[in-house]
């Protein structure tokens, strides 16, 4: 087969860049893995959040739970950048400079000059350190390595031991084919799943064991 997408199922994460005019641009992304104290992203170069890093490297990635998904959708089809590509303007994206009005969420000063999101559970702040091309030489997709350099996690996801968070209590929104995800069952009707005409979840078929 030839899938339309590859995304089984990653974590949604909220990068908080910083624009050339220092205000704080909020991009919401669902390609997102981490090994040890590094974070591996996956975007494409002609988003604004991109576009921010290469040249000014610190973040802040916000991660999601479910109770903030119809906060994350409503931003979805947004984005930071004046210019876009035609398959972007097709799939319903619009140009929309402040993406936490636009979502409802508060702004919360990081500690290099980037505003975190105060409703996220857990916020990893750092920086840049390289940015791969990947997918051949005519490929707008880039890897962006960060090291993770200071760790900021609510006071209900700590174990006894505040070096750990428990698996139990933390509850990622996951995203499967353009699809939000909690705990195995569908969290929200996704824009991105409308964006990408997708076809729809068939739950009924699931719950009836069909």
């Amino acid at each position: 087969m030839e899938p339309k997408v590859l995304y089984f199922g990653t974590p949604v994460v909220l990068i908080s860049s910083r624009n050339p005019d220092g205000t704080t641009n909020l991009g919401p992304m669902s390609s997102a893995w981490w090994l040890h104290r590094s974070a591996m992203l996956g975007m494409a170069v002609g988003s604004q959040t991109v576009q921010n890093l290469m040249e000014r490297p610190e973040c802040v990635l916000n991660l999601v739970e479910p109770a903030m998904v119809a906060a994350l959708d409503r931003i979805a089809l947004l984005t930071g950048s004046r210019e876009m590509s035609d398959a972007k303007r097709a799939r319903g994206y619009r140009y929309e400079p402040d993406k936490f009005a636009a979502a409802g969420l508060t702004r919360s000063p990081g500690s290099a000059g980037v505003d975190a999101v105060e409703e996220s559970p857990i916020n990893l702040e750092g920086r840049i350190e390289a940015i791969h091309q990947i997918g051949g030489a005519d490929s707008t997709l880039r890897a962006l390595e960060m090291s993770v350099q200071r760790v900021q996690v609510r006071d209900d996801l700590l174990m006894n031991d505040d070096r750990y968070i428990d698996p139990l209590r933390w509850d990622p929104l996951i995203m499967k084919f353009t699809e939000y995800f909690s705990g195995g069952v569908p969290a929200y009707e996704s824009s991105l799943a409308r964006g990408w005409q997708m076809p729809p979840l068939r739950t009924g078929e699931l719950a009836s064991g069909a």
